[in-house]
């Protein structure tokens, strides 16, 4: 059963802006697996825009859980590249008390906008 829907979309060129100006921001939002492709090579700022959108996207399907981390919401790939969710501390507890069991995660990103979905299933 779906008991949470979280969808957002993010402006790349205005996020890899914001991470060229403000020092740190990259490493406050992402850990360290989520900034390299399953190969090894680097994210693209396409790719971390349509992460952060799905970190933002789990945010809304939790309904915005105080003291949320963004290092505790991970978005991980398979090798296949498919992304998947794992959730850590201060968010697996939020979705535990709501009776979150799985997730499902599509990604996009296209002509400057990223978008994730986000399912929380029971």
């Amino acid at each position: 059963m779906v008991l949470g829907v979280g969808i957002d979309v993010v402006a790349v060129a205005r996020l890899a802006a914001a991470m060229s100006r403000t020092t740190g921001l990259l490493n406050r939002l992402f850990v360290d697996d989520e900034l390299r492709t399953p190969s090894g090579n680097r994210r693209g700022h396409s790719s971390l825009a349509a992460r952060f959108a799905a970190k933002e996207a789990v945010a809304k399907a939790l309904g915005v859980p105080p003291g949320m981390d963004w290092h505790h919401c991970i978005v991980r790939a398979e090798g296949s590249g498919r992304p998947y969710l794992e959730m850590v501390d201060s968010v697996a507890q939020a979705a535990a008390a709501q009776g979150i069991r799985q997730w499902r995660l599509s990604l996009s990103h296209d002509a400057g906008i990223a978008a994730a979905v986000v399912l929380a299933l029971s």
